[in-house]
C-alpha cells in the first residue's frame, strides 16, 4: 500500500542519494587529465567518430532516430510482474512502484551483462577498437535510459522525455558542480513546469558539451582499455560499471518523478 507516508520516505531516500552523487572521488578527478593529452595525440579517425557522435545525439533528441527503443518488450516485462492481461503504455502511471522497480532492477541487471559482453568485444584490439566502444556504448546507455523510461511510465517517443534522457546521461557523467546544476534543471520536469521544460532545449548548449563529458568520464580506466588484448578485461570492467551507474541514475531520477507526482495528486485529491 503506497500510502503518502511511504512516499514521502521513498522520496527523501532519492534525495539523499543525490546528495550522495555530488561527490568526486579524487582519482575520478586525476582520471579526467589523460583525456586532455588524449586529444592532442588521439588518431584523425577517432577524432572523426566523436563528430559522427555529435550529430547521432542530436538528431536522437530532434526524431529518437536509430536509438528510439521499441515499447513491446518492455510491457511484456510489466505484464509479467505486474500478472495483468495486457498493459498498454498509458496503463504504467497506475501501477505499483515496486513493479516499475522490479522491471527496472532486471533492466539494470541484463543491460550491465550485456554493456560487459560489448567491452570485452570492443577492448580487443585496444585504441583502435576503443574507436568502436565509444559510440556503442552511448547508443547501449541512451537504449537503456529509454527503456527505464517506459518502465515509469514516460513515452521516450515525446521529444521533451528525450531530453530528460539526455540530462540523465549528462548527470551521469558529470562532476560534482554538473551533477548539482543538471538536477537544478530536472525541477522543472519534477514540478510539470511546462515552460520551463522549453528552456531546457537552450540549456543543452549543443551536443558537444554532453559527448566529450561521456567521453571524458572514460578516464584512466578506458585507458587500460588501450592495450590490446588486456583491454578486453579493463573494458568489460568499465562498461558493466559505466551502465550499471548509469541504470541506477536513471531509476532514481524516474522514480523521483513519479513519487512527486504521485504525492501531487494525493495532495489535490484531500483539498
Amino acid at each position: 500500500m503506497e500510502t503518502r507516508d511511504w512516499l514521502q520516505t521513498e522520496l527523501q531516500a532519492i534525495e539523499k542519494w543525490e546528495k550522495d552523487q555530488q561527490g568526486l572521488w579524487f582519482w575520478e578527478k586525476i582520471g579526467r587529465l589523460p583525456f586532455k593529452l588524449l586529444d592532442k595525440v588521439t588518431p584523425a579517425f577517432i577524432q572523426k567518430k566523436i563528430g559522427v557522435l555529435l550529430d547521432e545525439l542530436g538528431s536522437f533528441v530532434q526524431t529518437g532516430g536509430q536509438y528510439l527503443t521499441q515499447e513491446k518488450a518492455i510491457l511484456a516485462k510489466l505484464q509479467k510482474h505486474s500478472l495483468k492481461e495486457t498493459i498498454e503504455l498509458a496503463d504504467i502511471s497506475s501501477l505499483p512502484l515496486s513493479t516499475m522497480d522490479a522491471v527496472g532492477q532486471e533492466l539494470k541487471a541484463n543491460r550491465s551483462k550485456l554493456a560487459t559482453i560489448q567491452g570485452a568485444t570492443t577492448g580487443v584490439g585496444g585504441i583502435f577498437t576503443l574507436a568502436v566502444d565509444i559510440p556503442v556504448l552511448l547508443g547501449l546507455s541512451l537504449k537503456t535510459l529509454q527503456e527505464i523510461a517506459i518502465a515509469y511510465g514516460y513515452d521516450p517517443k515525446d521529444r521533451n522525455e528525450r531530453i530528460f534522457i539526455v540530462k540523465s546521461l549528462q548527470f551521469a557523467s558529470a562532476d560534482v558542480v554538473g551533477k548539482q546544476a543538471i538536477l537544478n534543471e530536472l525541477s522543472a520536469f519534477y514540478h510539470r513546469d511546462k515552460s520551463t521544460n522549453n528552456e531546457m532545449i537552450s540549456q543543452l548548449q549543443g551536443w558537444r558539451e554532453v559527448v566529450y563529458t561521456y567521453r571524458d568520464q572514460f578516464g584512466w580506466k578506458k585507458l587500460l582499455q588501450m592495450v590490446p588484448i588486456a583491454g578486453m578485461v579493463f573494458g568489460a570492467l568499465t562498461n558493466r560499471s559505466m551502465i550499471h551507474d548509469l541504470a541506477e541514475a536513471g531509476m532514481m531520477l524516474y522514480r523521483k518523478r513519479r513519487i512527486l507526482e504521485r504525492l501531487e495528486k494525493d495532495e489535490k485529491s484531500t483539498t
